[in-house]
């Protein structure tokens, strides 16, 4: 494999970067490129300056901070635990790919790059998690005060996340690119190729990383709903996040490692990996262009320059978020809505001169047609967020229809949001599709095949490049909803909690518009990952073919040079175009092979939800049962402390706390304890299964079996996730707004209804939806990695079992 052999240079080597100044390590790198650290060192001194800035803010009374305090210990116990068992599937990845460097099938470099990525993707999680946990009693205190002290409270802390995630993201990538820059000492346009396929691998520590926070995360927080939603508010009738209820503070823990830490790591995947994807790309369009190095650094760089000034544009757009007291929920939607549109608009503005200072002099590609892909990602992006929040705020008639459905009990509510949320589907998949073709064509796919990809996934870079703003909208969600449920159970004033739930109401919808933008980028992503894959296949054969011929279905490859059959001469491999790669692997719909790949890659989405979302019933089983033992047990402290049978029959009257036998109940421990194991021990295999199954396709079907494999998982899981996710918001919204009054308000059955109907969507939209952006992309990123054992030996395998 091309550059497989890298190894840094020894200590005292004039080459080592502590022996030469900045100026000669970025020397022969364009100027542009100066925006992506300076971009992500700026993301990361104003996360600091946005938490010291909420941390003002007073968290309230003492029992507000005392409910503060149980969540962010439960939350800190959890991701302690979670961090433990990921780090021992990290430890065993990267003794593989030490294995794989000291055979030649992976860069020396690729372990140390991988555990990197995967450990700045959890530390964003946890930080995130750190702020939410320190901003939601601070908003709660703050709408005693005014509406929009809330929102800033809120999207302030949210903020800490979007610029931890793009700034750390976004360093790694830029310290990176300078250190391998001058270790490998880039002289031509085949170096790229080598350096960025390295970095690509990387994405591994950053997607499984993501993976287990998510279907983690995912898990614990949707049992302690469940269990909190199921035994409280339908079968005991107490409010959401009333202090009686034995789940209530796990419910609240969950928010914040499912929604929150498990987001930021997610996020923080989707991000890193598009810029990598895009780059690579970009390192061989330049090559099958025949550019010199200086213009090919141009192409390389264009995609962490765009992100350092999508960086830029979102700390300015942070600043331009207020509300009005005593907004409407429209008028909250639109100030948030306010801040991401100038982000963009700024982004269009900014990136026409970056492309153009950066390849305007490049005859060979046209600025204006690259800079019209990266447009095509930002309007991509705007327009499935704004499906999104068609298909899921209770604003618009798709879930007024599942409200009216309420009125017939649960199953017509169960029905209306699945119905909702398959049509919800035409509006990304469309977009996507449109996107696909407006950013191939744009970028000059007609004429040379890896420009056109390169667009695409440049337009998945131009999607995320406000993401700075637009996880600070997605992040604050999860904290409005704490300070919900810290207003609820330290029984604050009733204008209190009405702030904090439009504010939850709203993060609501701007969180599924968040999950639409990552899934709509990891589309985008996956197609330029299937490219990177192909590409990654040709490196692989360079030195896989030394010395030896090897046959495939589509022609012979020896000592790096192909002959396809019915040809006599021979062709370099690395000047292979990728359709005529795909020849070589025989890779069209009537190879048997791909058709096997694809309906594997179907399999393996349907198979993985099955198996989140079963995982999220057994834990929420066990958290029913310990809220009703707990609530036996509670009632009969409550009637031996002498409240009288019926006052017990109404459980508003019952009392906080009560002892019984020496213990104090509710256990809120006990609860997050269940929600802990539960989580812990249903992520490992769904999460592993994702990585085994690349690998085994690809050494039993070959690279035309993987390649099946990556787009029936891209496919299907799309559109799967956007269901789902379209789906559970439409229902928790629903139900949101029968909570304000709407046929018959709380306690009413169509309440109950609609708690049902949410019940059903929270694993939908917060487990298994959001996951599944993730499945998509690390399919594609094991793919990768593990392409030169696939090359090496699918051959052999294949042969043996009768597949040749």
């Amino acid at each position: 494999m091309l550059a497989m052999g890298l190894t840094l240079p020894a200590v005292g080597s004039s080459t080592m970067l502590s022996a030469v100044t900045l100026g000669q390590v970025i020397e022969g790198i364009p100027d542009a490129y100066l925006l992506a650290p300076i971009g992500a060192v700026l993301a990361l001194i104003f996360a600091f300056i946005f938490y010291l800035g909420f941390m003002k803010n007073s968290e309230g009374d003492p029992e507000m901070v005392r409910i503060a305090q149980a969540v962010r210990e439960g939350a800190y116990a959890y991701l302690s635990k979670q961090t433990k068992v990921v780090a021992i599937v990290i430890v065993v990845l990267v003794v593989v790919l030490i294995g794989m460097s000291m055979v030649d099938l992976q860069a020396k470099l690729t372990p140390l790059g991988v555990l990197i990525a995967s450990s700045l993707s959890g530390l964003c999680g946890y930080l995130g998690m750190k702020t939410a946990t320190n901003a939601s009693a601070r908003t709660c205190a703050a709408a005693k005060e005014s509406l929009n002290g809330a929102l800033k409270v809120a999207f302030r802390a949210g903020a800490v996340m979007g610029m931890c995630v793009t700034g750390f993201a976004l360093l790694d990538i830029s310290v990176w690119f300078i250190v391998l820059n001058k270790v490998m000492n880039i002289e031509n346009p085949g170096d790229l190729v080598s350096l960025t396929t390295i970095t690509l691998s990387f994405a591994m520590g950053a997607s499984l990383q993501a993976l287990f926070a998510r279907v983690g995360g995912g898990i614990y927080t949707k049992a302690a709903d469940v269990g909190a939603d199921l035994v409280g508010k339908v079968e005991a009738g107490i409010p959401e996040d009333d202090a009686r209820n034995p789940a209530t503070i796990a419910d609240n823990v969950g928010d914040n490692v499912g929604d929150v830490a498990g987001m930021g790591a997610d996020l923080y995947e989707s991000y890193y990996g598009s810029i990598l994807a895009a780059m690579a790309l970009a390192a061989a369009a330049a090559v099958r262009l025949d550019m010199d190095v200086t213009q090919a650094l141009a192409l390389v760089v264009a995609p962490p320059a765009l992100a350092g000034l999508g960086i830029m544009a979102s700390i300015i757009s942070i600043y331009l978020v207020r509300a009005k007291e005593n907004a409407s929920f429209a008028q909250l939607l639109k100030s948030l809505h306010m801040g991401v549109w100038i982000s963009s608009a700024m982004i269009v503005i900014g990136s026409y001169f970056l492309l153009n200072f950066l390849l305007g002099d490049v005859e060979s590609v046209s600025a204006i047609g690259i800079w019209g892909s990266i447009v095509t990602g930002l309007a991509a992006g705007l327009i499935i967020a704004f499906g999104t929040e068609y298909y899921t705020s209770y604003e618009h008639k798709p879930t007024k229809r599942i409200i009216k459905q309420a009125q017939t009990g649960p199953a017509t509510v169960i029905i209306s949001g699945i119905a909702e949320g398959m049509l919800s589907t035409w509006v990304p998949l469309l977009t996507i599709v449109f996107a696909i073709m407006f950013a191939f064509n744009f970028a000059g796919g007609g004429e040379t095949f890896l420009m056109g990809v390169f667009g695409v996934g440049l337009a998945a870079v131009g999607m995320l490049s406000t993401l700075g703003i637009t996880l600070a909208t997605d992040a604050y969600g999860p904290i409005a909803d704490n300070a919900g449920g810290n207003a609820e159970m330290t029984q604050q004033p009733p204008h209190v909690r009405e702030r904090t739930d439009m504010l939850d109401s709203l993060g609501n919808t701007t969180a599924a518009t968040g999950k639409g933008f990552a899934i709509g980028s990891a589309a985008l992503t996956a197609l330029a990952l299937l490219a990177a894959y192909v590409i990654t296949v040709q490196s692989s054969l360079v030195g896989v073919s030394e010395g030896v011929s090897i046959a495939l279905e589509g022609g012979t490859v020896t000592d790096g040079m192909v002959v396809f059959k019915g040809a006599t001469t021979a062709v370099d491999v690395l000047q292979l175009t990728l359709p005529q790669t795909m020849e070589l692997y025989n890779v069209t719909l009537m190879n048997p092979k791909v058709l096997c790949g694809l309906f594997l890659g179907v399999m393996l989405v349907f198979v993985f939800c099955s198996m989140t979302m079963n995982a999220v019933g057994r834990a929420a089983f066990a958290m029913m049962n310990e809220c009703r033992r707990q609530f036996a047990i509670m009632k009969k402290g409550f009637k031996a402390d002498g409240l009288s049978d019926e006052d017990l029959a109404d459980p508003m009257k019952w009392p906080f706390q009560t002892t019984v036998d020496g213990h104090q109940y509710p256990d809120y421990a006990n609860c997050v304890a269940i929600s802990t194991s539960g989580a812990l021990k249903e992520m490992i295999i769904p999460s592993c299964m994702a990585v085994v199954v690349p690998i085994i396709v690809g050494l039993i079907l070959g690279v035309a079996g993987v390649m099946g494999l990556i787009a029936g998982t891209l496919v299907c899981g799309f559109a799967m996730a956007i269901f789902m996710a379209n789906a559970g918001g439409a229902w928790d919204n629903a139900k949101k707004f029968i909570e304000t009054g709407a046929e018959g308000g709380k306690g009413s059955d169509a309440h109950k209804a609609g708690v049902v109907g949410d019940t059903v969507g929270d694993p939908f939209k917060d487990t298994s939806g959001p996951s599944l952006n993730i499945l998509i992309k690390l399919v594609s990123i094991v793919s990768v990695v593990f392409a030169g054992v696939v090359v090496q030996f699918s051959p052999t395998i294949s042969a043996w079992i009768g597949l040749g």
